[in-house]
């Protein structure tokens, strides 16, 4: 462990947590990584919801082997006194190093050529479509198509953000830019901010971008409390007009998700335009600048602007579903108000996530990603793997009782909605501006 005076406690720790002095422990070691953090590749949030923390077993989640040997520029020489490691982050941390010893991390399946060869033919049917045929029932069919590229274009994205769907960091660029800027106009920038921010915070109301969707939802009465959003540095002020809103919430829910994408455009842009650091800004600019000529020139292509708008919308409702989906997997589940904590990485991502029951050949329509607890607690395991591990996990939690929450995809449509209802009655209690029922609120807050 070193010497005595090369040791510092956890509260000493956690004073340093700031942008400008930003120390964390991995294994017990203190590193400052405050210049890193710049051009941390994750991004600056994760290192910054997480300062002054012991961060080990999200380093471990995050971080192939040979991330280790970069850590030793970053030691201070100074270690964190009384190191303690859990009984759950131990079996955690095993049950991680069997996965690498069986060569899980490295097997990624056949999403990737599976994903761009029903792309390319998707695309090639769509454009036939539009402007081959006269029906209106193919053009709604097509822009229904549409809708499904873009969700088969999300899971190559996603994948690509949380490791290599190619070996060669080239391509895998490029295929990020291709599927998340080019084909569906969203930044792979904003979205690699926004996931990682999300994974490290799950279910954090303050921390949590997933949960910030004030005005429109609030999943806890918590929020009536006008919170603090630290991801979009804002306050989520819950006034008149939030109110009103939010007692409909779980009526607008579904009609809300239809559009939900027109959000993540402007998102993408407002990300791009901004002061903030964005790694190769060039790319993603021009990769969105080709989706906004192809997707545009393709709809201007029918015959009428009644067809032009129900082909936008059939685009919109069908990629809604991966929206619902993503939102299914946490807005029931236990939530929470505070900083994340790194110490309880492994009991924060199985409270706060919900797996989707169902058969594997519906494995295509949630993209593997219905195994979300395991997706949290193994981020860069390939969607292929997930399925396999599960009982894993599903025995872990239980050793430790630790909840794995799952229910079939109706179930989960039905959770969701009796969340939103049960803030929406909260928030239509006009003679009370913040909730004085402790009962509801303890139900609520935790799903």
């Amino acid at each position: 462990m070193g010497e005595s005076n090369k040791c510092i406690t956890a509260e000493e720790l956690k004073t340093h947590n700031k942008p400008s002095d930003l120390w964390i422990s991995i294994q017990g070691k203190i590193y400052n990584v405050t210049d890193w953090a710049k051009t941390h590749p994750g991004g600056d949030l994760p290192l910054l919801n997480l300062a002054g923390q012991d961060v080990t077993d999200a380093f471990v989640a995050y971080h192939p082997g040979t991330a280790r040997q970069y850590l030793d520029n970053f030691f201070t020489g100074f270690y964190l006194k009384d190191y303690k490691v859990s009984e759950v982050s131990k079996d955690y941390r095993k049950l991680l190093s069997e996965f690498s010893k069986m060569g899980l991390f490295e097997k990624k399946g056949y999403n990737f050529p599976i994903s761009i060869f029903a792309i390319v033919v998707m695309l090639l049917v769509i454009f036939y479509g539009v402007l081959c045929c006269d029906s209106l029932w193919v053009h709604l069919f097509c822009g229904g198509l549409v809708g499904f590229t873009w969700i088969q274009s999300g899971w190559i994205g996603h994948d690509s953000g949380h490791y290599k769907v190619v070996n060669n960091p080239t391509l895998n660029r490029i295929a990020q830019i291709l599927t998340g800027n080019c084909l569906a106009g969203i930044s792979i920038g904003w979205w690699k901010r926004n996931h990682n921010a999300h994974h490290i915070a799950c279910n954090s109301l303050e921390f949590d971008p997933d949960l910030q969707h004030m005005p429109l939802f609030a999943v806890s009465s918590a929020f009536f409390k006008s919170l603090t959003s630290h991801f979009y540095e804002r306050k989520m002020t819950f006034d008149s007009v939030c109110r009103f809103l939010v007692s409909h919430q779980h009526w607008t829910f579904y009609p809300v998700m239809c559009f939900a994408r027109v959000n993540l455009f402007a998102q993408s842009f407002l990300l791009l335009l901004s002061k903030r650091r964005v790694p190769n800004r060039f790319q993603e600019l021009l990769g969105l600048l080709v989706f906004w000529i192809w997707y545009p020139l393709l709809v201007s292509c029918l015959p009428n602007w009644g067809e032009r708008i129900m082909f936008v919308v059939a685009s919109f409702v069908v990629t809604s579903i991966q929206h619902i989906q993503f939102c299914l997997n946490h807005f029931s589940s236990s939530v929470y108000v505070g900083h994340p904590t790194g110490n309880d990485w492994f009991e924060k991502q199985t409270n706060g996530t919900l797996d989707i029951l169902c058969s594997s050949w519906m494995d295509w329509f949630h993209g593997g990603l219905q195994f979300q607890i395991e997706h949290h607690l193994f981020p860069r395991l390939p969607r292929c793997q997930l399925r396999k591990i599960s009982p894993f996990v599903k025995e872990l939690c239980k050793k430790h009782k630790l909840p794995y929450n799952s229910a079939s995809f109706w179930m989960a449509n039905v959770m969701t909605l009796g969340t939103l209802k049960a803030a929406a009655l909260q928030a239509r209690d006009l003679s009370t501006p913040v909730p004085r029922n402790l009962v509801w609120e303890a139900v609520n807050t935790h799903g």
